[in-house]
Formats: C-alpha cells, structure tokens, sequence
C-alpha cells in the first residue's frame, strides 16, 4: 500500500458512499484510477465491506456495556462452545479475545438495565463454558469513529 491507498481509504472511512469521481477528486486520482485501487483493495481484504453507521440510542437500546468475560476451563470443545453462545446472541455487538484478567470482552447493547441483567444472568452465567463475568456500563461515549492511523510508509 502507497500513501494514495492511505488517502483512498481514509476518504472512504468518511463515506463509504463516495463513487469513484467523488473519491478521485478528493485525492487527486482519475475516476478509473481510484476504481482500480478499490478494487485491488477489496480483493486484498484491506476492505472487508461497506455499511451504515446505527445510532443505536434512537433505535431504543440505551445502555451500552463491555461485559469480561472468565472461562470456567479450556477443556476441549469449551471454546467452540462459547463461540457459538456469542454468535446466537445479536445483542453482542463485539467480541474480543483479549490478554491480562479476562479471556474476552464483550460490548453489549440492551434496551435498559433490566434487559442488561437477564442477558448476563440467563445467557452468559448459565452457559456451562462460563466462570466469571463482570459488567461495565458505559456511561457516555467519549470516542466512537476514529480516522485512520497517519500513513506509515
């Protein structure tokens, strides 16, 4: 990738929506130019698809949490197990395999307290792959869509 693949992406992460024009004149490309680079892009997997951004407050689900997650034990099967919890369960926005305390972290998105409780007691702590959860209601979001990083040649 060449810093014109940085400024591409980058115009991009913006707005997905651009066309090729828009795009080329954002960056300085030819419509063709920039068709290509996207593509190239695309096929590399650098990127994976285009979407909409959810505001997910006036959609109704106004408690955001990040749920750590503890396995109870790494017996045979007990990660496959899990995976297939987190999949089933469209609440869960993300999860992450992660290092230090946790084994995963979560973030959530309910309705309201009430919803959040009967998730982790129902779902997450009934789970027979589950050992130890703990609960971090987010309280307001400080930073939510990042640029990318500056090219680093």
């Amino acid at each position: 990738m060449d810093h014109l693949d940085w400024k591409l992406l980058a115009a991009l992460h913006r707005n997905g929506r651009l066309t090729n024009r828009e795009l080329g004149d954002t960056i300085g490309l030819s419509p063709s130019q920039c068709s290509r680079r996207r593509l190239m892009l695309e096929k590399a997997g650098i990127i994976r698809g285009y979407g909409v951004t959810l505001d997910t407050q006036a959609m109704g689900l106004s408690v955001m949490a990040f749920v750590q997650i503890i396995i109870k034990d790494h017996a045979a099967g007990a990660f496959e197990r899990f995976q297939a919890l987190i999949n089933s369960i469209p609440i869960i926005q993300e999860a992450h395999a992660v290092s230090g305390d946790a084994d995963y972290i979560l973030k959530v998105v309910t309705k309201d307290l009430p919803s959040l409780s009967a998730f982790v007691t129902d779902r997450l702590l009934a789970h027979d792959t589950i050992g130890h959860v703990k609960s971090y209601i987010a309280l307001r979001p400080l930073k939510t869509d990042s640029p990318l990083p500056p090219f680093m040649p």
